[in-house]
C-alpha cells in the first residue's frame, strides 16, 4: 500500500514512471525511521529521496544545503511541480523571513531549505523545535568530513541535531565518498546504526577525455567547436586570474563565456548565476567555488584546464555534466606544473601530517587516473571500489589506445641531469639542461659544460615534461624543497638508474593537438530536429514570461520524449518523461499546439 502511494506521488507530482537506483529502498528506510546515508551519482535523483517522503509524511522536512543559489533553484523547481516549499537564508529581508516562517507555522509548506549555520542558530532551533519535523536531509554530506573534498567546518556541528530532534530520522546525501569519508560522515552526524546505500558511481553517458597540455586555449577551442558548438558548459581553472583570462579568450574566439569566482562582487556573481540558469549555449569559466549543487540538467560538457586535487573533486565536478542522462563530455588537459603546484600547496599548509598523508594519496590517485593507459572509466570506478568488468569503449584511452614504449633510457637521462645539477633545481631548469637551452640561468651556473647537457635535445619539452611527471607519480623523483620545488632523487631512483625495473609510457603525438575523432552526439532518434527546436523556442518564451530558467519548465530529455511520442491530448502528454499534473496544467496546451502544427 505504501509503495503504491509513493509511486503515485512520483508520477503525479514529478512525472516519472519509476524510481531509479536505490531511491525506493532509501525512501523506505527513511519512512521506517532509520538514519540513512545515500551515495548516489550526480544526476541520479538524490532530491527525490527526500521530496517524495516529505509529500508522503505529515509534518515538515528540513533540507540542509550549502549554497543559497541551490536553495532558490530547488524551491522554484518544486513550485513549478505544484509543491509548496521555501527557504530561510541571509538573502531575505526581515519581512520576507517572517512571511516564510508564518507559512511554515500554518502548515502551508512541506519542505524548508536552510544552511547549517542558519539552522543551528539558537533562535532558529527554538522555532523548529515547536514543529513536527518528519525528516532532516543533509545535502552534500561529504562537507561534514575532514577527509571529504569540500570540508566545511559549519557542517561538523550538525551532530548536535540529534540532541534537538532525537526522534527524527536523518538522511545524509552525497555523490562522492570513499569508505573513510563514509565512516567519518556517520560518526560526525551521530547516525547510530545507519543504513548505507551505495548506488553505482558510473555515469555511462559521460565521455572521459584527458590529454597532455600543449596549447590550452587552442585545445579548448578545438574541443568545443568540434564536439559542443553552441552547448552549455563549464570550464574549471585553479586561479581567479586564469578564470578571467580564459573567459576573455573564449569570447574572442566566438564563444559566449562569462567568468565566475569568489573575488567578483556579489552583484557580478548573482548576474553570472542568473545568466547560467537562463541562457542557452553559455559557458561559465570558474573556480571550484561555482557548481556545488548545480541543478541544471543540460550542461553538455565540463572542461578542466588544471588538475583537480583528488578523484572525488574530479568526479563531483565532471558530474555536473549530463544530469539529464543525455551524452556529455568530461574533458581535461594537464601538465607537470599542475602536479608541482598542487603538491606545493599541500606541503606548505599548516594541516597536520595525518591529513597531508591522506591528501597525498588522493593527489597520487588523481595523477594515476591521468597517466593510465587503461580504460578511464574502469580506473575511476575502481577508486570507489566498484568493478567494471569490460572496458567502456567510450573514453579516450578506449577509443584511441596509446601505444606503449620503453622509456627507461629517457627516465635515466632525467635522473642523471637532476643528480649532476646538484638536486637543487626545479623541473624547468632540469628540462632546459636536457634540451640544450642557452638561457642565462643554465649558462651562469656552468650547466652547459656538464656531460649531461643536451642529452635530450632530440625531444621536445612536452616530451620531457611527460617523462618527469611519470617519474614523480611513481616516486622515482621527489621534491627536496617545497618553497622552490627543487627536484631530488629518492630511495627508489636507483631501480631506474640500474635498469632493475621496467619503465613503460604511452606514446604521444608531439606537436599535434589531441582531440577525439568522434563527433558531437545528440539524441535525435526521433528524426524531428525541427520540432525539437520549435519546442525549445516555446520553452524559452514560457521561461521568460514566468521568470524561471528554461530547464525548470522541461529539460531537453522531456522535449526529445515529446518528439518521440507526439502526444495529441492531455492524457498522452502526461506520458512524457518529467511531466506531472501541475506542469501539464500550466504548460501542456502550449506544447501540444506546437506538436499539433507539426502533425498536420
Amino acid at each position: 500500500m505504501r509503495n503504491e502511494k509513493l509511486h503515485k506521488i512520483l508520477k503525479e507530482t514529478f512525472g516519472h514512471d519509476a524510481f531509479r537506483f536505490d531511491q525506493l529502498d532509501i525512501i523506505s528506510s527513511i519512512l521506517d525511521g532509520k538514519d540513512t546515508l545515500a551515495i548516489m551519482p550526480t544526476g541520479g535523483g538524490k532530491s527525490v529521496c527526500y521530496q517524495v517522503p516529505a509529500l508522503y509524511s505529515d509534518g515538515v522536512t528540513l533540507v540542509i544545503s550549502p549554497l543559497i543559489s541551490l536553495m532558490q533553484d530547488q524551491v522554484t523547481n518544486l513550485a513549478v511541480n505544484g509543491v509548496e516549499a521555501c527557504f530561510l537564508n541571509s538573502t531575505q529581508t526581515s519581512a520576507e523571513r517572517r512571511e516564510s516562517e508564518e507559512k511554515i507555522l500554518n502548515g502551508q509548506v512541506k519542505i524548508v531549505y536552510i544552511s547549517p549555520e542558519g539552522l543551528l542558530a539558537s533562535s532558529r532551533l527554538n522555532f523548529f523545535e515547536k514543529l513536527n519535523i518528519s525528516l532532516i536531509a543533509i545535502d552534500e554530506a561529504h562537507c561534514v568530513s575532514a577527509w571529504g573534498h569540500e570540508f566545511r567546518s559549519d557542517y561538523t556541528r550538525l551532530g548536535q541535531l540529534k540532541e534537538f530532534f532525537p526522534g527524527t530520522a536523518i538522511l545524509a546525501l552525497t555523490a562522492t565518498a570513499d569508505s573513510k569519508t563514509r565512516e567519518d560522515i556517520i560518526r560526525q552526524l551521530r547516525m547510530d546504526e545507519a543504513k548505507v546505500f551505495i548506488s553505482s558511481f558510473d555515469r555511462p553517458n559521460i565521455k572521459y577525455n584527458i590529454y597532455d597540455r600543449i596549447n590550452e586555449m587552442l585545445q579548448l577551442d578545438q574541443f568545443i567547436k568540434k564536439e559542443h558548438e553552441g552547448d552549455t558548459g563549464i570550464v574549471y581553472c585553479l586561479s581567479r586570474k586564469k578564470v578571467e583570462k580564459v573567459a576573455i579568450e573564449l569570447n574572442k574566439l566566438g564563444h559566449n563565456a562569462i567568468p565566475y569566482h569568489a573575488g567578483l562582487s556579489t552583484e557580478q556573481r548573482l548576474a553570472g548565476q542568473e545568466a547560467f540558469n537562463k541562457e542557452e549555449g553559455i559557458i561559465v569559466v570558474a573556480t571550484i567555488a561555482f557548481g556545488m549543487g548545480i541543478d541544471r540538467p543540460d550542461v553538455r560538457f565540463v572542461a578542466h584546464l588544471d588538475l583537480p586535487k583528488s578523484i572525488e573533486s574530479y568526479y563531483q565536478e565532471t558530474g555536473r555534466a549530463g544530469r539529464d542522462g543525455q551524452p556529455a563530455s568530461a574533458w581535461m588537459i594537464y601538465g607537470l606544473q599542475d602536479v608541482m603546484k598542487l603538491s606545493q600547496m599541500l606541503e606548505t599548509t599548516d594541516a597536520d601530517e595525518n591529513y597531508k598523508k591522506v591528501a597525498r594519496h588522493k593527489l597520487d590517485a588523481m595523477l594515476s587516473l591521468c597517466e593510465t593507459g587503461q580504460c578511464r572509466r574502469k580506473t575511476l570506478l575502481a577508486y570507489f571500489e566498484e568493478d567494471l568488468v569490460d572496458n567502456c569503449n567510450y573514453c579516450d584511452t578506449c577509443l584511441e589506445p596509446g601505444e606503449l614504449w620503453d622509456a627507461m633510457v629517457d627516465a635515466q637521462k632525467v635522473l642523471s641531469v637532476i643528480f649532476k645539477t646538484g638536486q637543487s633545481f626545479g623541473a624547468g631548469h632540469v628540462i632546459d639542461v636536457l634540451v640544450k637551452s642557452k638561457n642565462a640561468k643554465v649558462v651562469s651556473r656552468g650547466h652547459d659544460k656538464l656531460s649531461v647537457y643536451g642529452i635530450g635535445h632530440d625531444r621536445s619539452k612536452t616530451h620531457w615534461n611527460a617523462v618527469l611527471r611519470q617519474l614523480l607519480n611513481m616516486k622515482y623523483v621527489g621534491i627536496k624543497n617545497w618553497e622552490y620545488r627543487n627536484l631530488a632523487l629518492t630511495q627508489k631512483s636507483g631501480e631506474v638508474l640500474k635498469g632493475e625495473v621496467s619503465f613503460m609510457m604511452k606514446k604521444t603525438k608531439e606537436g599535434k593537438i589531441a582531440a577525439l575523432k568522434s563527433k558531437k552526439v545528440m539524441d535525435v532518434s526521433h528524426g524531428r530536429l525541427d520540432l525539437f527546436e520549435e519546442l525549445r523556442s516555446m520553452r524559452r518564451e514560457l521561461a521568460e514570461e514566468g521568470g524561471v530558467p528554461p530547464y525548470v519548465i522541461f529539460g531537453d530529455k522531456s522535449l526529445h520524449d515529446m518528439c518521440q511520442l507526439m502526444p495529441r491530448n492531455r492524457s498522452e502528454f502526461l506520458l512524457v518523461n518529467g511531466v506531472g499534473a501541475s506542469k501539464c496544467d500550466k504548460y501542456g496546451q502550449a506544447f501540444l499546439d506546437v506538436i499539433s502544427r507539426n502533425n498536420s
